[in-house]
């Protein structure tokens, strides 16, 4: 691939986030000087934010999405089911560390009521040997 098309591509992405903002606030009915103001610049710098993406910073795009009230990811693409199984998987991973917690603490209960039991044996043969 030459290096002409990888800056077209890349473009093509980086453009999506812009396209993809247009239809979230316009299904939302935001209009462009509402998220102009909350962005603290005009309403023509914000249409040439949707138009050429490539100057969103990633502050502007925190702001953004909080207004559309989306998630940053979302506005590249991901969908909600992407991260709702992120999230159930981070739930299941915290449950699986407390269900081994919870199993390392018992298996050092048994070990400690083990120790206690031949702790005892061996007072009961040392005491019986004098």
């Amino acid at each position: 691939m030459n290096e002409i098309s990888e800056v077209n591509e890349a473009e093509t992405g980086v453009n999506e986030v812009g396209i993809r903002i247009k239809k979230i606030r316009e299904e939302k009915g935001i209009s462009q000087e509402f998220l102009a103001s909350c962005l603290n610049i005009t309403q023509s710098n914000y249409g040439r934010l949707e138009k050429d993406d490539s100057r969103l910073s990633a502050p502007r795009l925190m702001i953004i999405a909080k207004v559309l009230k989306v998630s940053v990811s979302y506005l590249f693409g991901e969908s909600a089911s992407k991260i709702i199984n992120q999230s159930n998987n981070e739930t299941a991973n915290a449950y699986n560390v407390e269900t081994i917690i919870n199993a390392d603490k018992d298996h050092i209960t048994t070990l400690k009521n083990e120790i206690d039991f031949l702790r005892g044996v061996l007072k009961e043969k040392l005491s019986s040997r004098d």
